[in-house]
């Protein structure tokens, strides 16, 4: 664990810090407005911090830091050291290289548009990402016309150039042939200009040009340039739908969408410019680190503009105000050179925009998740890893993950679910409605669900086929107490040779296997700890979803949901004040009122349809 510092000798200046493990790598970078109060926040009882910070400062040798002069200085130098770095703790943001750019090589002589789907480079100006190449490509195919610039690799242009014949790209008035020299350079800088603008959204202006010089020439009886403008005016339109207008022709401003899980952070950032979606960067990102959603954000906005290719706008909307706001927000002002506000909308458009921003991270996050779940190399590595990691004999081919539910103790159940290489097998998923267990006791409901599991763990007729096959891995939600359950049970059933177990508590994310106490800590972002946590989850989410539905069924049957005026949230309310049905079946009127709030007359409408329900019941 890190030594603790003493109080006065950490420097109370802005400034940032880091973290470093025995080996002296990095694991994390901070920075501070006071570089005192904030390490001394980490130096505290590893049980008040979140857990993730708490794994880090438990792994971490000693602290280093470095004072600066203003907030902002620390930001930049955090976001530098940061890149450089690459430490484990800190989150990273994984660009999204699926999705087409646009670029236009604005340092070359004679610059032209590209579509790549590269890293990013400097001197290369972007647009987008684009959601599909084929739709781009037609829109620039339609933009050459009207901008005619040269599309081909510099070694075709240069060979034209040797030879001073142009290509045919030229003679269909695609291209203005600067290899030959029909353009001066001013000239064509008017025709990338013109092309960027486009693609910056501003598309009013071009066709306003287009449609008065259209005009003119038709004025003048020149039909032929007049009828050319006219075809060029709807390749600009045709262009342009491709382009969404969201907002108003004035607005001019980025709109940043998240989405996170326990383990996970979605990005969306929508470019909008003169009132058009004209791209949206998408990122993901494992998060190794404690933060609230004002710090995911001011590590977005470091991340999303501390990239050379990404220009800061006059406005960026947001669903929270980044923390340290003003440090932030003068960072970016130098960037841009000028004025940045946030904003949070409110209502109208942007409020929809940004819903639209939020809506596409969250898709990202369920792609990431998809992608990880069908790539088969990556369930092998998964797979591999876990074995490597447990000590297993092999790959864990078979993996059942046990996980209980209940409402305060009470009405428990629990669930099974059944991964094959990797994929759920829910033709194999089981419930269990424990039987002996009375109150909060979750280790006596586990091993009651483990040896009704084992005790058919060699049955060869229809009790076993309902198990199907055996397990290479047990997996329990839990700690090492729900661990030391199951292995009793295994012990008193002569199973613990038969079958290998292991369970994740979900505070650390960390792994116990029987006979030890220490726990096994997979690496942040690894594809074993990725399967071992959907694995997790997922016995989780059927173990709610079961209990959910065996209290659904219990209230049906009382004609509570008949109640005007009482809907699903009041009726678990009433559920889980009470406990139980039969406790909920036998309180007053009163206690009804003073326990859950409702109105005396719903009270009532509740006692009544409880003692009808109870009538006919004993009447039946």
């Amino acid at each position: 664990m890190t030594p603790r510092h003493p109080r006065q000798a950490i420097p109370t200046e802005p400034g940032v810090y880091q973290f470093f493990d025995d080996r002296d790598r990095v694991l994390y970078v901070g920075k501070a407005r006071n570089l005192r109060n904030r390490l001394n926040s980490y130096f505290q009882s590893p049980d008040n911090l979140h857990p993730r910070t708490a794994a880090m400062v438990l792994q971490a040798d000693h602290v280093e830091w470095m004072v600066t002069e203003t907030e902002v200085e620390a930001l930049v130098l955090e976001n530098s050291l940061i890149n450089t770095l690459q430490p484990h703790y800190n989150v990273r943001l994984k660009d999204d290289k699926s999705y087409p750019w646009l670029a236009i090589s604005t340092k070359e002589p004679w610059p032209r548009p590209m579509i790549t789907r590269g890293a990013r480079r400097k001197g290369v100006r972007y647009f987008g990402p684009f959601v599909h190449a084929r739709a781009l490509r037609q829109t620039v195919d339609l933009l050459l016309p009207i901008f005619p610039m040269r599309s081909c690799p510099d070694s075709k242009f240069q060979r034209h150039e040797r030879s001073g014949r142009p290509c045919l790209l030229a003679d269909i008035d695609r291209c203005s042939a600067p290899c030959v020299g029909r353009v001066s350079e001013g000239e064509y800088q008017q025709l990338i200009q013109g092309f960027v603008r486009f693609f910056s959204g501003d598309v009013a202006p071009i066709r306003n040009n287009l449609e008065s010089s259209m005009t003119e020439a038709a004025a003048e009886r020149n039909y032929e340039r007049a009828a050319k403008l006219r075809d060029q005016l709807v390749a600009i339109d045709q262009a342009a739908q491709a382009q969404q207008v969201v907002l108003g022709e004035g607005e001019f401003l980025d709109v940043i969408g998240l989405s996170s899980t326990d383990l996970q952070l979605a990005m969306a950032v929508v470019h909008i410019r003169h009132g058009r979606i004209v791209g949206q960067n998408l990122s993901v990102a494992d998060l190794v680190e404690d933060l609230t959603p004002a710090d995911l954000m001011a590590t977005v906005l470091r991340d999303i503009y501390g990239k050379s290719s990404i220009a800061v706008p006059a406005t960026i909307a947001m669903r929270v105000t980044p923390e340290d706001h003003d440090a932030v927000k003068a960072w970016l002002e130098s960037k841009r050179s000028g004025k940045v506000s946030f904003v949070i909308p409110q209502r109208g458009a942007r409020v929809s925009v940004l819903e639209l921003a939020e809506r596409s991270a969250r898709d990202e996050l369920k792609r990431d998740s998809m992608r990880r779940s069908v790539d088969h190399n990556a369930r092998s590595k998964a797979l591999v890893e876990i074995q490597q990691a447990l000590d297993l004999e092999r790959p864990p081919y078979r993996v059942e993950c046990y996980d209980m539910s209940h409402l305060q103790g009470r009405s428990y159940v629990g669930s099974m679910v059944v991964f094959e290489d990797g994929l759920p097998l829910k033709s194999a998923y089981r419930h269990f409605s424990i039987k002996t267990v009375d109150g909060n006791d979750d280790f006596a409901a586990m091993a009651e669900v483990l040896r009704r599991r084992m005790e058919r763990w060699d049955d060869e007729g229809e009790q076993g086929r309902r198990f199907a096959s055996k397990a290479d891995l047990l997996l329990i939600d839990g700690g090492l107490g729900q661990l030391s359950a199951v292995t009793t049970v295994l012990e008193e059933l002569g199973k613990t040779q038969a079958v290998e177990v292991a369970s994740l508590a979900k505070r650390f994310e960390e792994v116990y296997r029987p006979g030890s106490s220490t726990p096994i800590r997979l690496p942040r972002g690894s594809e074993a700890l990725f399967l071992l946590q959907r694995i997790r989850d997922e016995a989780h989410r059927f173990a709610i979803t079961y209990h959910r539905s065996k209290r659904a069924k219990a209230v049906f049957a009382t004609g509570l949901e008949e109640i005007k005026g009482l809907g699903p949230k009041r009726i678990e309310r009433l559920l889980l004040n009470f406990g139980t049905l039969e406790n909920l079946k036998g309180a007053t009127v009163d206690e009804i009122v003073s326990s859950t709030g409702l109105s005396p007359q719903l009270a009532r409408a509740v006692v009544a349809a409880l003692t009808q329900a109870e009538a006919e019941s004993t009447d039946g």
